[in-house]
């Protein structure tokens, strides 16, 4: 497996729970584990994320719900309709429903369909095609 030069590592409340949202619903597969330490390496067409249930190594401050505040991650996928749709089955609320965007980039327009949720510790995740 190659690593991308930017993984992000969120902290979590419950990795179990975590591990459901991210593989069974959302369909992240697990790259590499380490059950001791609760800690998961998860993907999807190329997008990394670690996941790791909250240990007090790495805080820098007093997390609250909803965490990553700030911040957005955009996951890039070949088929949002089919993420989309598995998140609609599996009852989660959205934060931002499925729309076109059209985002400028220098002189060239990117459009792209996305939608946003949240998972459940309250990282923004976006999915775009």
């Amino acid at each position: 497996m190659k690593f991308n030069s930017l993984i992000p590592e969120l902290s979590v409340t419950d990795i179990e729970k975590t591990r459901h949202f991210y593989c069974d619903v959302l369909g992240f597969k697990i790259e590499y584990e380490r059950p001791e330490k609760k800690f998961i390496f998860v993907s999807y067409e190329g997008n990394q994320i670690m996941l790791e249930q909250i240990n007090g190594y790495w805080n820098t401050g007093k997390l609250e719900y909803p965490f990553g505040r700030g911040i957005n991650f955009e996951i890039g996928v070949s088929d949002v309709e089919a993420v989309y749709n598995r998140v609609k089955a599996a009852d989660i609320k959205l934060f931002a429903d499925m729309e076109t965007s059209c985002y400028r980039e220098g002189n060239n327009e990117i459009i792209q369909k996305e939608f946003l949720i949240q998972d459940p510790d309250g990282y923004l995740l976006r999915f775009a095609q």
